[in-house]
């Protein structure tokens, strides 16, 4: 699985950051998400990156199984 996102998309909600901050960041400048790893690892983390596309308001996360 890889996470993919869109910066441009993002509005900056940071609901990826609440749902898995070993995951996702806000860059400091715009406050749009940042993927820390794109390929997470565990069915933990894997089930964290599905819930953070599945919420995010933007639709700017997506996963590439």
């Amino acid at each position: 699985m890889k996470i993919i996102a869109d910066a441009g998309q993002c509005v900056g909600s940071g609901q990826c950051v609440f749902t898995e901050p070993s995951l996702f960041d806000q860059s400091e400048d715009e406050g749009t998400v940042v993927v820390l790893d794109a390929e997470p690892a565990g069915d933990l983390l894997r089930r964290k990156a599905r819930e953070a596309v599945d919420n995010c308001p933007a639709q700017a996360l997506s996963l590439v199984e």
